[in-house]
């Protein structure tokens, strides 16, 4: 019964992902640029949520911290440079192909959790690390040439959403593996599919 309600959580899981528009993910204010605190700090919690590549990788860390009993400093270091990457593009940094690392993250992160590979801790961290830079950098996006106080706002927002979507998914993974070894690895699954999904969105733009 519990792997049948994994299994189900997993297919609409990546359903409902993967038919999430790419073009609103990265806008939550429809494009405008928030201009007040309270804009700022909406933007920055909703851009993780309804960005479907970045709320994958969110759980891809939440499931590689349960489950592998990664120390819960692993999120923390993601928020660090996912906060550097934001930093370099208000700041005008011209990174080509951002985008394309974050879904080909996305892939990498489903595609090592759906094989259950044992990954050391340091691994991870650097695999956190390098892609928290470059989701950070498409969350600039949204707030690029805003005013300093619904930066900081969106900044705040993005970083408490985050925290609170891998840990959650942290705790959580790590009582579905005591239960089933197999659950996680479904949702892994899940998370190669909106991975691979982005990256050929990303390769093959839509007419």
């Amino acid at each position: 019964m519990l792997l049948r309600r994994i299994r189900c959580v997993a297919l609409v899981g990546i359903g409902s992902l993967t038919t999430a528009g790419t073009a609103s993910a990265h806008h939550l204010m429809g494009g405008k640029i928030p201009s007040t605190a309270g804009e700022g700090i909406l933007s920055g919690i909703g851009h993780p949520i309804i960005g479907p590549d970045h709320l994958a990788f969110l759980v891809a860390l939440g499931i590689a911290v349960g489950v592998g009993g990664l120390s819960l400093t692993t999120p923390f270091l993601f928020l660090v440079a996912m906060a550097c990457g934001v930093a370099a593009h208000v700041a005008g940094a011209n990174i080509p192909a951002a985008e394309l690392i974050v879904a080909a993250s996305v892939l990498a992160a489903g595609v090592l959790i759906a094989l259950d590979w044992r990954v050391p801790a340091s691994a991870w961290a650097a695999i956190f690390s390098i892609a928290g830079f470059f989701h950070g950098y498409a969350y600039g996006e949204s707030i690029y040439g805003a005013e300093p106080t619904p930066l900081v706002a969106y900044l705040v927002g993005l970083v408490a959403v985050q925290t609170v979507i891998a840990v959650s998914i942290a705790f959580a993974s790590r009582a579905v593996w005591t239960a089933s070894r197999i659950g996680p690895r479904l949702i892994g699954a899940a998370i190669c599919g909106v991975g691979f999904t982005v990256l050929v969105g990303q390769i093959i733009p839509a007419p």
